[in-house]
């Protein structure tokens, strides 16, 4: 079952500088230049590396659908990155969201979509993809 931001991090955020919930969090007189900002580790390492690469699971490749779709869908205020390694490639493809620092794994152009149209423009949690902070190694 999904749980919305609200209930996974004790508040509501949104997609929209405009909605309640996101300019909340920062103080009066300063605004986010993004209300979102995708990080997609696309970290390669040599091949049969013990902790794998995201980038040899697909990662460059669906960072870049996520980019073409998020501009597609008008997401303006949406910024997609490639990111060096985010040191979780053992459960990757991974990428985080900011504000939130909500971690996902991910291993389609699906799990984008859903991404998309459920975390960043709906404020909803994915929890089938969602990486918690105990899962996988520290580095």
């Amino acid at each position: 079952m999904e749980k919305g931001r609200s209930q996974l991090l004790g508040q509501t955020f949104s997609a929209s500088s405009k909605r309640e919930g996101r300019q909340q969090d920062q103080p009066h007189d300063l605004e986010l230049f993004y209300d979102v900002h995708v990080f997609c580790c696309v970290n390669e390492r040599p091949p049969k590396h013990r902790r794998g690469c995201c980038s040899g699971k697909g990662s460059r490749q669906l960072c870049d659908y996520m980019c073409r779709r998020a501009m597609a869908l008008g997401l303006n205020r949406v910024r997609v990155n490639h990111a060096g390694c985010l040191n979780r490639c053992e459960l990757g493809p991974t990428l985080v969201i900011y504000p939130e620092g909500v971690w996902y794994t991910y291993n389609n152009e699906r799990d984008i979509e859903e991404i998309l149209s459920k975390h960043v423009k709906g404020g909803q949690i994915i929890e089938r993809l969602l990486l918690r902070p105990h899962e996988g190694p520290r580095h």
